[in-house]
């Protein structure tokens, strides 16, 4: 490949120099510097010839001096453009005069090398910029071309980092959660019941709606709110049986995330209690048992029994376990079983012993990958990508299939590996991922503890419950008809259908999208119940409707009892829609007031928030949420439409999204998140990452992200795709786990 001749350098623009710092065309320095040298020679020795200069050393040194000063940037050596725009944009507050906010310190980054070596400052500069949250907006601004080809560099500079540092974030090993080992039991012992109630299944289906090998959700679904109404408690389980305590959702994260599922030594004897009550439960029969017949049933009495016992341990334990287990673990428990036998305890008995011992094994309970002896990543295996899938979709075990393709190495070819992702997709064990997914990354647990103050909103309450009740399964129903038909993202965003019941109907007031009459007449009681719950689909004309982001339940959980709480819906925007959450508050912030002090009583929520802005400290994430909950201003703490205050002032809802896109209506707001839809398919896709990886993202999932979120657009953003995509990722294929990793986990 040909470069071009020194003295052609005066004839590129600034930007598109091939030798300065901040190129674009991908030439290489030290080839730049090469042919540098090379074609100085030849442009001075016929310089030379041409003037009959006899010594050419001075114009050669002339010559590459003035090539040098023609191209901009003073590190074109060093290839510092990065560190240069650092220097003039970002130093005044992250390393110049002691000055270090947000604990990061510019000032020891003195050149592109130091900067590869610190991977996860890298991965938030990337954030900052591509979020156009820094320099803040009363700094001075970069460049929109600069700033373009500065966000390039740096994510150039993140995947060079994240290649030669160690790659993918350790997935710590973890317990199950309560969710998850629930239907693990359910699975191992095909139950016809549930193990314990589980109130963190916000919904639950009745009638039988859900059927994803249909491609299609019914027009009408009968659902209950389990965690608004005690009568959802009932429901077919196993009597005597005591679920542990709930494992709450970390902090912009999951329940099932690694670092907050310990086994302490209490909780270990717990579980060994809770083996042991659920065999002995008197629910425990034949009837709600589906492998009685084949585990329990004592065998014919010409049969030899330790072969019988070993066989019928062998695929069990496989099940439990997830992988085929070894020939000394298969004798240790078919010895337990000979030994109580022995002793005199019926064959089911013992049975029912070595499937309590199973389930409270921490081979069972634990969830990890195997140790490898490398320092960086390698491949899963297939019995651990087995059960990174299950774990994903099914939240459980994996089933036969699964296994048997494992053992057989199949799983990893690519016809069969995508065969059973889509059968996986039409089971409705998919129902489980619905029912533990949707609502984490909505957070909405949150309206449980949504109180709106009776006085301003009498009509929230009916009888003794509250209209939340139904509010919730709104964007539950919209998330799983979404994910049943394959249907493109955008519609969390701005849909054209959404689920009501009479009840929520006339919730939304003037948002009410005009259901049929006849299905919302007699009281508020009979409207909605407390039971089963009737929703219809009905479709969104009115763009102040539908979506995720707009919803009565979203809308009321992020508001006061008395007012809305544009801090927090901005926040909340952030978090879940963008995957960006802001920083908390300083301590040190008081809160405003539900109610104006005296002197205010004139002044608009944005007037009374602005003193929040003049902390330095807290000016930058008031920047990236304030037009995001301000946006929202128009629903009131129960999610109706106004268009004054109390006092009589207008609603100022105007903004600007990411500095670009600017709105002045609802409908204007959810164009300008459209217009970003790449950042919420990215944002989406990283919820879906950190959800099946149990753990917090690293910078080398940052690369993956954006392959998955480009072939996400590429099929018009359909969800399934975006599922498939994060399957298929490196970061979901592959395990960094150090040896000492494994050392529990090898212990029965």
């Amino acid at each position: 490949m040909q470069g071009p001749g020194v003295m052609e350098v005066a004839r590129y623009p600034q930007n598109v120099c091939p030798f300065s710092s901040n190129a674009s065309s991908g030439y290489d320095l030290q080839w730049v510097l090469i042919h540098v040298f090379i074609t100085l020679r030849q442009e001075v020795s016929g310089i030379s010839r041409m003037f009959s200069i006899t010594n050419p050393g001075p114009l050669f040194v002339s010559v590459l001096l003035s090539a040098l000063l023609l191209c901009p940037g003073r590190s074109v050596f060093a290839g510092d453009f990065v560190v240069d725009l650092l220097q003039k944009h970002c130093l005044q507050c992250h390393g110049e005069d002691g000055k270090v906010k947000g604990k990061v310190n510019l000032l020891e980054i003195r050149n592109t090398a130091a900067l590869l070596e610190h991977p996860e400052l890298l991965k938030e500069l990337v954030a900052v910029i591509d979020f156009e949250e820094m320099p803040p907006e009363d700094e001075p601004q970069i460049e929109p071309e600069t700033r373009k080809q500065f966000l390039a560099k740096l994510e150039q500079l993140l995947e060079e980092s994240v290649s030669t540092n160690e790659s993918f974030t350790r997935t710590p090993i973890r317990r199950m959660n309560r969710f998850q080992y629930n239907n693990a039991v359910i699975d191992l012992f095909d139950l016809k019941c549930n193990v314990f109630t589980l109130p963190e299944r916000m919904m639950r289906e009745h009638k039988g709606y859900f059927k994803p090998a249909s491609g299609k959700m019914d027009d009408t679904v009968n659902v209950g709110s389990r965690p608004l109404g005690k009568s959802q408690m009932i429901e077919p389980r196993l009597l005597g049986v005591a679920a542990f305590p709930q494992d709450l959702r970390a902090e912009h994260g999951y329940d099932n995330q690694g670092d907050h599922l310990s086994l302490s030594p209490l909780l270990m004897e717990e579980f060994l209690k809770l083996g042991q009550s659920i065999t002995r439960s008197k629910d425990f029969e034949p009837k709600n048992v589906g492998i009685w017949r084949a585990f329990f049933l004592p065998p014919d009495s010409d049969a030899d029994v330790a072969a019988e016992v070993r066989a019928r341990l062998a695929p069990f334990l496989t099940r439990a376990f997830r992988r085929p287990v070894d020939e000394s673990v298969l004798d240790r428990y078919t010895g337990f079983v000979l030994r109580q036998l022995e002793s005199g305890v019926e064959f089911t008995s013992a049975m029912k012993a070595v499937a309590a011992a199973t389930i409270s094994s921490p081979k069972f309970l634990y969830l990890y990958d195997r140790s490898s002896e490398l320092k960086g990543s390698e491949p899963v295996d297939d019995f651990e990508l087995a059960s990174r899938l299950s774990f994903f979709l099914w939240g459980s075990l994996p089933d036969k299939t699964l296994l048997d393709l494992a053992a057989a190495g199949k799983l990893r070819d690519k016809e069969v590996f995508g065969g059973e992702i889509d059968r996986m997709l039409r089971d409705r064990k998919l129902k489980r991922f619905c029912d533990s997914f949707p609502a984490q990354w909505l957070q909405l647990e949150r309206i449980i503890s949504s109180v709106p103050d009776p006085h301003h909103f009498p009509d929230f309450y009916f009888s003794k419950y509250r209209d939340s009740m139904h509010m919730m399964l709104e964007p539950l129903l919209l998330f799983e008809t979404v994910l049943i038909e394959n249907l493109p993202i955008t519609q969390f965003i701005d849909s054209d259908f959404t689920y009501r019941s009479g009840l929520l109907e006339e919730a939304y007031g003037e948002l009410k999208t005009r259901l049929d009459p006849a299905q919302v007449t007699g009281d508020r009681v009979n409207q909605g119940g407390v039971t089963v719950l009737r929703f219809d689909r009905v479709p969104v004309t009115d763009r102040r409707n539908g979506g995720l982001i707009t919803n009565a339940a979203v809308m009321t959980m992020t508001s006061g009892p008395e007012r809305t709480q544009p801090i927090t819906r901005g926040a909340w925007l952030a978090t879940v829609i963008f995957n960006n959450p802001p920083k908390p508050p300083p301590a040190d912030v008081p809160a405003l007031g539900e109610k104006p002090p005296e002197g205010e009583e004139h002044l608009t929520l944005r007037e009374r928030l602005t003193r929040h802005r003049e902390r330095a400290d807290c000016k930058g994430c008031h920047e990236q949420i304030d037009p995001l909950g301000f946006a929202l201003e128009n629903y009131d703490p129960i999610g109706n439409w106004r268009t004054i205050y109390a006092n009589d002032r207008e609603v100022d809802m105007e903004g600007t999204l990411f500095r670009e896109h600017e709105f002045s209506s609802i409908a204007e707001f959810k164009d300008a998140i459209l217009a970003e839809k790449d950042r919420f398919a990215r944002g989406l896709g990283g919820h879906l990452m950190s959800f099946a990886l149990a753990r917090e993202l690293g910078p080398a999932d940052q690369i993956a992200l954006d392959r998955i979120a480009e072939a996400t657009a590429a099929d018009e953003y359909r969800i399934q795709t975006l599922l498939k995509e994060v399957i298929l990722s490196e970061p979901f294929q592959t395990k960094a786990n150090p040896k000492q990793a494994a050392a529990v986990a090898s212990r029965q």
